[in-house]
């Protein structure tokens, strides 16, 4: 059985995800308001697009970091721009691709410090370098939270620390408030997404 307080969560999170996901792939997204727009799906060139000057994004590991950034995350032949502590300020803006990247990342890490061997770190994540994979990853991250969600009890939701992912407050904070702020992850870097396509959309006309 689901903890009940854990429902209307769970209610919210697949909303964003389905939200989320048909910004990226179309050929309809929900506008918020019930009706449906068309929107095609997420290319090559807007997944990488940079708007200003000196972006954050998702590079070949062989070109190594971008502007401000001091290494790329993650595995594989492609990384996501990152610095070290303390980060730099102002923020560096983040391309579409750093932004899906980040919550791919993020659904998967804590699904795997909920669930699973509670051992995988960002140096062991496989960062996507293309548009499928990308939405790929997306897809089967919030899949694995929503798994870890569903296994646990209303003990587990009390409980402080009962997620060690180790790069947000996990360890400070009840489970109850880490399921909240995932999802207002999913929601702010949605809108995020779907702003830089509206952005990406109005610069070609």
């Amino acid at each position: 059985m689901t903890p009940p307080r854990l429902d209307p969560l769970l209610h919210q999170f697949d909303f964003a995800c389905e939200r989320l996901t048909g910004r990226l792939t179309g050929p309809v997204m929900d506008s918020g308001d019930g009706s449906e727009t068309r929107v095609g799906p997420l290319t090559g060139e807007e997944y990488f697009w940079e708007p200003v000057p000196d972006c954050w994004s998702v590079r070949r590991r062989a070109d190594g970091p971008g502007a401000r950034a001091t290494l790329l995350a993650g595995a594989g032949d492609w990384g996501r721009d990152a610095a070290s502590y303390p980060h730099p300020w102002p923020p560096p803006f983040t391309t579409l691709a750093w932004r899906l990247s980040h919550l791919s990342e993020m659904l998967t890490l804590r699904a795997e410090h909920t669930a699973g061997g509670r051992a995988l770190t960002r140096s062991d994540y496989r960062i996507s370098g293309d548009v499928t994979g990308a939405v790929a990853a997306f897809t089967a991250g919030a899949t694995a939270w929503r798994e870890a969600l569903l296994s646990v009890d209303d003990t587990a939701l009390d409980t402080v620390g009962y997620c060690t992912y180790p790069h947000g407050s996990d360890a400070e904070e009840p489970f109850l408030d880490i399921v909240w702020w995932v999802n207002q992850e999913v929601l702010h870097h949605g809108a995020e997404i779907a702003l830089m396509r509206d952005l990406y959309r109005a610069r070609q006309r």
